[in-house]
């Protein structure tokens, strides 16, 4: 299995989560894999690739459209996870929602 998304073609939104972590590790795996797992749930999820290094991480999940990001931004316990991102494992971060309207592979 290829470690990318397996997105259709373009048009589709990227969201871009960059952040630096903080020293606490309880509960982080754990949360990171189930909202990884809840998002592939939802309506508009194309998929998601992650990298993290020591300083810097880098998740971008693929949706179908706009609603699609707000419907996930607003559920339930994704809201709950990003509240606990805040207080405990994320020094900081940034989200960059953009639209893919080309793509190529080799």
């Amino acid at each position: 299995m290829l470690p990318f998304a397996n997105t259709p073609p373009p048009p589709y939104y990227a969201v871009i989560f960059s952040s630096t972590r903080t020293e606490v590790e309880q509960g982080y795996s754990e949360t990171a894999n189930a909202m990884v797992e809840l998002a592939s749930q939802q309506r508009g999820f194309l998929g998601v690739e992650s990298v993290r290094d020591a300083d810097l991480g880098i998740t971008v999940s693929y949706w179908a459209d706009l609603e699609a990001i707000r419907a996930w931004k607003q559920q339930a316990d994704h809201q709950m996870a990003q509240e606990l991102g805040r207080e405990r494992w994320y020094g900081n971060y940034v989200t960059r929602i953009a639209k893919v309207e080309r793509d190529y592979a080799f």
